[in-house]
């Protein structure tokens, strides 16, 4: 057998695969596993875009090959999505890039704009495309922690400082996953300051832009005067639409990188099915109330989750956007890590969840919690929380089923 190829060898031990791997047995063997490991949505798509996907594939028109960039109706509909919602006008034909789902886009702006041994900042604990996005393009990664968000900028100064070569881009990601921090338009202006100032690009990855809890819908990095000038944001109707299967996204900003993504793009692939994207352009368009539920749904079960896991003797910290809930390890288990935790809680539990080190060296010590089970499973879950933890000798817990919110 020959050496092991040189792209492969630079990707880190998948982290999350034994945990799916003790999943997948645990299932074989008739466990009822309540998994909240992996973040895909379980709501169903809106009626109205399934209706309208239905519609535009009777056509066989509509089965050629696609437009790489994106169809000229889901441009537009970008556009409109976001003049609508920040207030950023943008340029259908040079500013907006239909991506087949926000991953995609990423790793192909990274083939696009990176040279061997350029150095990239990623967040860190971060989405795992953050990083290996630019490690198989071939460039080098220098981690930002955001775990102390007072010192984020100290982080970046010292990078830009210490750091040869310099830095070409930094990458951005609020609201976070994993970590579901948000900022506000005064730290994109700083961030945007900041990048003219060293000469860098942002790339901001604002895929929970409307999977919020508050009053204050998360904002965009192109709402700051100039930042277009540096920056380039991705975005995906998975999470807003439950669509993740539809692998529809978007890139937007920036014209010289939007014009470098198409450029790639055009090389690798003929865009999404144009059934898919006409249907994206009807979720854009069409009414928003369905955007709404389903922000009520996740805001209703983390609300359950955050109530039972504490009541079960698990406090989890409310995350004020995202899908996820990034809960800090019990103590009694702090020592052994997060994947070892993880591994424990899914054995004696039958509760999946994502260890934290799977997002990064910062991420340990952090477990994150998907919100993708109903309100009853997510009980359920507790229950089963609060007789693991008690079997394992945790003070302060015991209380009896109902006090979790699930009948014994």
């Amino acid at each position: 057998m020959g050496p092991v190829f040189h792209q492969i060898k630079r990707l880190p031990p998948y982290v999350f695969e034994e945990v799916n791997r003790l999943k997948a047995q645990g299932r074989a063997a008739g466990q009822d596993i309540i998994d909240f490991g992996m973040g895909n949505p379980d709501l169903p798509t809106p009626p109205h875009i399934v209706a309208k996907l239905v519609e535009t594939v009777s056509d066989p028109k509509t089965h050629r090959y696609s437009a790489s960039k994106g169809i000229t109706g889901l441009r537009k509909a970008i556009a409109g999505y976001y003049d609508r919602r920040f207030g950023v006008k943008l340029d259908p034909n040079s500013e907006i890039v239909a991506t087949i789902g926000s991953k995609e886009g990423f790793a192909n702006l990274a083939q696009a704009i990176t040279a061997p041994g350029d150095i990239i900042l990623v967040p860190n604990p971060s989405y795992p495309i953050h990083a290996f996005g630019f490690i198989l393009a071939g460039a080098a990664l220098r981690h930002i922690p955001i775990t102390e968000p007072s010192k984020y900028f100290l982080y970046l100064e010292q990078a830009m400082k210490h750091t040869i070569p310099a830095p070409s881009a930094l990458v951005v990601n609020y609201p976070s996953n994993p970590t579901a921090q948000v900022v506000d338009l005064e730290f994109y202006r700083d961030l945007v300051a900041f990048a003219k100032r060293h000469d860098i690009y942002l790339l901001s990855d604002l895929a929970y832009s409307e999977i919020y809890f508050d009053d204050n819908p998360p904002p965009s990095i192109l709402q700051i005067e100039g930042a277009k000038d540096v920056a380039v944001e991705f975005n995906s109707l998975s999470k807003t639409y439950s669509m993740p299967g539809w692998r529809v996204g978007l890139a937007v900003g920036n014209e010289r990188l939007i014009s470098a993504l198409a450029r790639v793009k055009s090389y690798l692939d003929y865009g999404a099915f144009t059934p898919v994207q006409v249907a994206a352009t009807a979720a854009l368009n069409g009414p928003q109330d369905c955007v709404d539920d389903i922000r009520r749904i996740y805001k209703s079960r983390r609300d359950v989750l955050v109530d039972s896991m504490g009541r079960a003797g698990w406090d989890i910290p409310s995350p004020p956007a995202t899908m996820f809930a990034w809960a800090p390890v019990p103590e009694p288990f702090r020592e052994m890590g997060s994947l070892e935790f993880s591994k424990l809680l899914l054995k004696e539990s039958d509760v999946a969840v994502s260890p934290g080190i799977g997002f990064g060296e910062y991420g340990e010590g952090y477990v994150r919690i998907a919100l993708v089970e109903n309100e009853q499973r997510i009980r359920q879950a507790a229950r089963n929380v609060r007789k693991f933890l008690a079997n394992h000798g945790v003070a302060g817990v015991g209380e009896s089923p109902e006090s979790v919110g699930v009948e014994g």
